[in-house]
């Protein structure tokens, strides 16, 4: 059974969720940035959120008691490892899909000449 987070850790739940969404929205800006930039030196400020992000998402689970119950330890861990994937992924896939739409068809080439 889960034990319900104590009124006395709520600030510490506010405040912890406030900074997931603000370290998770700039690790995955500062990783796009980079990316499309191909400037190498924002990478390690965008692994630096991550981190921000990993150290409240283990305040906030502690707070909010979800290391007492193996499911919800499980979703945690699956959380912070896929959003330190997933922009890896999305960045690949994107560039997948875009890398013939700046090819220009020979039989476009041909017909216009």
């Amino acid at each position: 059974m889960i034990e319900p987070a104590s009124l006395a850790n709520f600030f510490t739940i506010f405040f912890t969720s406030a900074m997931v969404i603000m370290c998770g929205a700039l690790y995955a800006l500062l990783f796009a940035y980079s990316r499309i930039r191909k400037s190498s030196k924002l990478m390690p400020l965008a692994y630096a959120s991550y981190a921000g992000l990993f150290a409240s998402v283990l305040f906030l689970a502690d707070a909010a008691n979800l290391f007492n119950h193996p499911v919800w330890q499980a979703v945690v861990v699956f959380m912070l490892v896929g959003y330190l994937l997933a922009p890896h992924a999305i960045w690949h896939l994107c560039v997948g899909t875009h890398a013939n739409a700046h090819e220009i068809p020979a039989a476009s080439e041909n017909s216009s000449t």
